[in-house]
């Protein structure tokens, strides 16, 4: 049985991954759960971890996995079809023994390239040139199409928990549904990272900061090239 607090963690999470793609920050938790400090969060993702509602991913930084959720929040004890995201936050891995109802997962992982930095705030020149390569958990990763990483530049996606220097996962396609965070090309020379949404005849690429202003392009000037499916984050 989960505490009150416990459960509304849980249920933040789940409603932010549903929503963004991303999980929210340690910040954004404490907020949410009106905590004083990070080291309360901690103590309740270790609680959740624990109980077999989440798992955090060893060796691959800040990402975490929900697993299962309660009736209460539409669960039936299944496992729940997320990949896993990114979370922040430092955390050493947990050395308390799974629940008898987990098996033990060996992460896998694979190298994907680095395709250069990508702006998030104004527009970069397009990226298209291999800076390094990346491992990134299979879980991470769709079934489907191929996969890239790019470098973030800017704060443009803070609310989205997309930081300045994140490495950010995409899976290549050219369609986007109205709220995806996208690679976006625009006029074939600048590259963003943004919210889609389409308007009509014209693509709204949205920032997750009110500090920068939503940009309207005709619809044959942008061409999406990716579609956000994880990020990673080192310290």
């Amino acid at each position: 049985m989960l505490t009150k607090k416990q459960l509304d963690l849980l249920e933040f999470i789940h409603n932010r991954l549903k929503k963004e793609g991303v999980p929210p920050s340690f910040d954004e938790m404490k907020v949410a759960l009106d905590l004083r400090s990070k080291s309360g969060i901690h103590r309740l993702i270790t609680a959740l971890e624990e109980r077999g509602f989440i798992r955090r991913l060893a060796h691959r930084a800040r990402a975490i996995e929900i697993i299962r959720l309660p009736e209460t929040l539409g669960g039936n004890n299944a496992p729940v079809g997320f990949s896993p995201r990114v979370i922040q936050g430092g955390y050493q891995p947990s050395s308390a023994k799974s629940p008898a109802n987990i098996e033990p997962t060996q992460i896998m992982a694979v190298e994907l390239p680095v395709m250069g930095r990508i702006a998030a705030g104004v527009p970069i020149e397009a990226i298209s040139q291999v800076s390094h390569q990346v491992a990134v958990p299979n879980s991470m990763l769709s079934t489907a199409g191929q996969h890239y990483a790019l470098e973030v530049r800017g704060d443009s996606m803070i609310e989205a928990g997309i930081n300045d220097g994140d490495v950010v996962v995409i899976r290549e396609t050219t369609v986007a549904d109205n709220g995806d965070i996208v690679v976006a090309l625009i006029e074939g020379q600048e590259a963003t990272l943004k919210r889609f949404h389409r308007q009509g005849g014209s693509i709204a690429l949205e920032a997750a900061n009110p500090a920068y202003e939503t940009r309207v392009y005709p619809e044959n000037k942008v061409k999406v090239q990716g579609r956000l499916v994880g990020l990673i984050r080192t310290y």
